[in-house]
């Protein structure tokens, strides 16, 4: 879909980026040409994907443990990374999550999920926005949210909650920091299997494509690519009039629970047969009754 050389010249943060969509998309950015730093808590595991991918691609990932809930720290780890050459991309996809009955939830297990994705998604947005602005540079952000920013979702509501405040977050920056070169946009991806995820979300394998639970119109999961071509468009020049927006890439799945009548995708063609009768004798009837 793009030139090898679409990212060249380009330096990209991505937050989480060591495992599951962060590291995924990063290396779709380094196949593109572009520079990737990436940050996380485990350094053992920044280091195995940077060497991981220096062996694939000859590509040298700078890489640094940051717990993103630290304002200091990430000011910090951003003032470093500005001092070897400026970024010009940031993705927003350090996260946490687990599945639990609200009324089980604990101050603290809520915390532990609001203070990385809310308050430390800020943090790092505000530390690179802040170099952008003092510098006069152009830059694009992503923040990968999830398409319950429009929908609500029980079972996760710290993460339903603090996504729901970047998607906010997204649409007010954009305004604000669009005079300067800034974009400002998010991501809603469905369910991208990735072991990390899958183990606190679908345990049970409640999320399966052959679950009720994960009924999506489009009969499947994401594929890594699709959600790598949308991370590359969305840093890549050529759509800079594109900013304020979160996008889903889900195979329709939120829109499909959101109508009144959302569940007849599920119908089989022989109860939509059956309907079609149904119906039929209906008006039969009512043209009876209005010739009488």
């Amino acid at each position: 879909m793009f030139k090898d050389n679409l990212l060249k010249g380009k330096k990209i943060l991505v937050t989480g980026g060591g495992t599951g969509l962060g590291k995924e998309m990063s290396e779709h950015y380094i196949q593109h040409g572009a520079e990737v730093v990436i940050c996380g808590r485990r350094e053992s595991v920044l280091e195995e994907t940077a060497k991981e991918f220096k062996d694939k691609y000859d590509s040298l990932v700078r890489y640094e443990s940051l717990d993103i809930r630290s304002p200091q720290d990430v000011q910090d780890f951003i003032e470093r990374i500005f001092q070897e050459g400026p970024l010009h991309g940031l993705v927003n996809n350090a996260a946490g999550n687990f599945i639990s009955p609200t009324k089980d939830l604990s101050s603290r297990g809520f915390d532990a999920i609001a203070n990385i994705v809310f308050h430390g998604t800020f943090y790092v947005t505000h530390a690179v926005g802040k170099k952008w602005l003092e510098n006069d540079l152009k830059g694009s952000i992503i923040s990968i949210l999830a398409t319950w920013v429009w929908t609500g979702s029980p079972f996760v509501v710290p993460s339903a909650m603090s996504k729901s405040a970047l998607h906010a977050m997204t649409k007010s920056l954009a305004v604000e920091w669009g005079p300067h070169g800034i974009r400002v946009n998010a991501i809603a991806p469905g369910p991208f299997p990735t072991e990390g995820a899958w183990a606190r979300l679908s345990p049970k394998g409640q999320l399966d494509d052959n679950n009720p639970m994960g009924s999506i119109p489009m009969g499947r999961t994401g594929e890594m690519s699709e959600l790598q071509n949308l991370a590359t468009f969305l840093m890549a020049d050529g759509c800079e009039y594109l900013t304020g927006q979160t996008i889903a890439i889900d195979g329709a799945q939120y829109l499909s629970g959101g109508g009144t009548f959302s569940q007849l995708s599920k119908m089989s063609e022989d109860d939509w047969s059956e309907i079609r009768d149904m119906i039929k004798k209906t008006n039969d009837a009512d043209k009876k009754k209005r010739s009488i």
